[in-house]
């Protein structure tokens, strides 16, 4: 990676919040089928519900509030209603689209299988790159990740990426889009209103 924070010394993310069903399903699958350390346990005062933290390395967590009266996800909505290659990736704004976990080069093809092992469905590997698909069938010098998909018990999308190559400047050539780009999602706004 290049550059750096000029204005804040970032060391990361300290963690993530998430949003559980089952916080013992939840558990189950990130200690017991990803390997991350249960690290702190809290009651929420007045009933409120639970906030749990899993390490997922680098002094980064994964948090998860458990809440008894949470609203339903809306798949599509709140989060993408499935992975990538079957098409899902729309998510609403201010929503969280997935998590990827960064893991080493030389054994990101054997997480994969470890994952299918333990009965996780995976998305076949993506290999990121800047041609207009986005994607290679092959690694060449072009990707820059490679990544597969896979979703926890209550859906939400998570990642296994692994950066292939350093950045440059060539790297940041878009221009960003504004709220006024958006027009299609206000059509289908307007449409079912």
């Amino acid at each position: 990676m290049t550059g750096g924070n000029t204005e804040f010394e970032l060391g990361g993310i300290n963690h993530l919040a998430l949003v559980s069903s089952d916080m013992k399903r939840t558990i189950d699958f990130y200690s017991g089928v990803l390997g991350m350390p249960l690290i702190k346990t809290l009651e929420l005062p007045g009933g409120l519900g639970q906030h749990f933290f899993f390490d997922c390395g680098g002094g980064d967590c994964l948090a998860f509030f458990w809440f008894p009266d949470a609203p339903d996800p809306v798949p599509g909505i709140s989060a993408p209603a499935g992975r990538p290659e079957q098409g899902e990736l729309l998510s609403a704004v201010g929503s969280m689209n997935h998590v990827a976990f960064h893991v080493p080069v030389d054994k990101f093809e054997e997480y994969r299988r470890r994952l299918r092992d333990k009965g996780v469905e995976v998305s076949p590997i993506l290999n990121h790159d800047d041609s207009p698909l986005g994607i290679s069938p092959d690694v060449n010098e072009g990707v820059f990740v490679r990544s597969f998909y896979f979703q926890d018990p209550d859906g939400i999308l998570l990642e296994f990426a692994c950066w292939t190559r350093t950045f440059d400047e060539s790297d940041v050539s878009h221009e960003p889009k504004t709220a006024a780009d958006r027009t299609a999602p206000k059509e289908k706004h307007a449409a079912t209103a």
